[in-house]
């Protein structure tokens, strides 16, 4: 069985691209709550680990505002 690290490289580098993509996004965003966030970044597709990353907050937290979203629709 042969390991591919290049494969592996490449999956690194082209998620960390996406993460970073991901912070440009709501760079512009700063005091902008973190519901108008997560409703930017889910639009990519994005883990919910993921948004909490970019967000630089808790999993939960992002886990909340995305059913916020959901109950009050987008805001």
């Amino acid at each position: 069985m042969s390991y591919d690290v290049t494969n592996e490289r490449a999956e690194v580098f082209d998620n960390s691209v996406r993460l970073m993509l991901a912070y440009l996004c709501i760079a512009a965003e700063k005091e902008s709550s973190l519901e108008i966030k997560v409703g930017i970044l889910s639009r990519f597709g994005l883990t919910n680990a993921e948004m909490a990353a970019v967000c630089g907050s808790k999993i939960q937290s992002v886990k909340n505002a995305l059913h916020s979203i959901r109950k009050d629709g987008s805001k």
